[in-house]
């Protein structure tokens, strides 16, 4: 971990006891990747986690690459940093059917948070991540409103959806579930959670969903950058607004730090965490 990546401030502190920072290559094309993660103002510890890597195996390389937002704990996003991206590998038809298995793993994985113990699934995750294979097909999923953005010639293309009760408000309410929006407040779930599809999250269970949505893409010349990030930086950012100052930073490790350090100075309060992958040099 390269620590002159990271900083703290009186009222920001880096991710205790994870890295904080870091970059890496693929050892088979152009694509580099960069990270920063930072402790947003919230009076609780740090509750993301991410994924960064490439790893080769017997059919190919890839790339994973995934942000994890906590909420009630982090019990839930630790276990996917550890789990989701293997169970996902674990599935027999992944290389012939990155779709299903990407489903049928978050299904599982989701499954195993709540039965593993009395403790782990009452708090809850969010995940946005991405697959990229041997450099050339990318594969995005989500759970919850962290997102990825795509550049392509600079321009920024959504390749999440944000899960959040307001929009996803009839599934709520035929699972037996209500939204509530209190005045100065986001619309939540039951009045507890502000996103509509989690990891974990036993208590309101019935009346979420963990099903991710999928999206996948080819990699090509126009193709410049992946930005994953969690909702500490999309509250006060839009998407254009990330690609542009991405765009503008070689070192992706550099951009990320550079898209937290803005979103910090934009008064975002939650944890922020982002993940940058540049396509080619």
């Amino acid at each position: 971990m390269d620590n002159l990546c990271c900083f703290t401030s009186a009222n920001s502190q880096l991710a205790g006891g994870r890295s904080s920072c870091g970059k890496g290559r693929s050892h088979q094309g152009p694509a580099k990747y960069g990270f920063f993660l930072v402790k947003g103002k919230a009076n609780h510890p740090m509750e993301d986690y991410h994924v960064a890597k490439f790893m080769q195996l017997r059919k190919g390389e890839l790339g994973l690459f995934a942000i994890y937002d906590g909420h009630s704990g982090d019990n839930v996003a630790a276990y996917l940093q550890k789990h989701l991206f293997s169970n996902i590998l674990k599935e027999e038809d992944f290389w012939t059917d990155p779709h299903s298995s990407i489903l049928q793993a978050y299904e599982r994985t989701d499954q195993a948070i709540l039965s593993h113990n009395p403790d782990l699934g009452q708090g809850g995750s969010t995940a946005v991540t991405a697959i990229l294979i041997n450099g050339r097909k990318l594969w995005i999923a989500n759970v919850g409103d962290s997102r990825a953005v795509l550049s392509r010639r600079g321009q920024a293309i959504q390749m999440s959806i944000d899960h959040e009760p307001h929009t996803e408000r009839g599934s709520i309410e035929n699972k037996g579930g209500f939204v509530t929006k209190m005045p100065g407040d986001v619309a939540r779930v039951n009045g507890q959670l502000a996103v509509s599809r989690a990891f974990g999250d036993k208590n309101l269970k019935s009346h979420l969903r963990s099903d991710p949505d999928v999206r996948t893409t080819d990699v090509d010349g126009d193709t410049d950058l992946l930005i994953l990030a969690s909702d500490g930086l999309w509250k006060v950012m839009s998407n254009q607004e990330a690609v542009d100052i991405a765009k503008k930073v070689k070192d992706p490790q550099k951009a990320a730090k550079q898209l937290a350090i803005e979103a910090l100075t934009r008064e975002s309060k939650d944890d922020i965490s982002c993940i940058v992958v540049r396509f080619k040099g």
